[in-house]
């Protein structure tokens, strides 16, 4: 997520966090101030619209568009970003940035080319100083989990660690199977 969009996300979240407490608190106050037993809306302004046909399914449509958009915008602050760059020590002062997609396709091509490994998908997330690896693995039937594991360890992670600077560069990796393999007949 770029800079803008994520002050803009920002200022989204502020303003509709600012607004929820100032609705709860306004009709907080006013039960506070009038009558216990008194209604939130009066019987004239709830029959207003009984008789037409067309206003409680637009109402209730409207609301469920509403939930579904808050529901779609949560899960996405809830989804773990893509790193767009990372941060390399050069250790001349300067340092240097590595977009995030080359660092992805590097692994991953790399990866693809383990014995037993089908598809390979990679994504950086994490910080820009501190990247995490996020690898998925679909293993073709007859492939090793703990050589295919041995063998990401000691190639592509290797190299990507060697070669961005980062010898603590964490890496989680989720494997699965293609099929079940060949049926054997007894």
């Amino acid at each position: 997520m770029s800079t803008v969009l994520r002050g803009v996300n920002r200022i989204l979240i502020g303003l509709t966090g600012l607004l929820l407490v100032g609705v709860g608190g306004s009709v907080l106050v006013a039960g506070l101030w009038t009558d216990p037993d008194a209604v939130l809306l009066a019987d004239s302004t709830r029959e207003r619209w009984r008789d037409q046909g067309w206003w409680w399914p637009v109402v209730l449509g409207a609301l469920t568009v509403l939930l579904l958009l808050a529901l779609a915008w949560l899960a996405a602050q809830l989804r773990r970003p893509r790193q767009a760059e990372v941060l390399i020590d050069t250790y001349d002062g300067d340092g240097a940035t590595l977009r995030g997609r080359a660092l992805e396709a590097a692994v991953e091509a790399g990866t693809r080319t383990l014995e037993g490994v089908a598809r390979a998908h990679v994504r950086v997330t994490g910080s820009r100083t501190a990247p995490t690896l996020r690898l998925d693995l679909l293993l073709e039937p007859q492939a090793s989990p703990q050589e295919t594991l041995a063998g990401l360890v000691d190639g592509p992670l290797a190299h990507a660690r060697e070669s961005t600077g980062l010898p603590e560069l964490p890496a989680e990796v989720r494997l699965r199977a293609t099929g079940h393999g060949p049926r054997r007949v007894l």
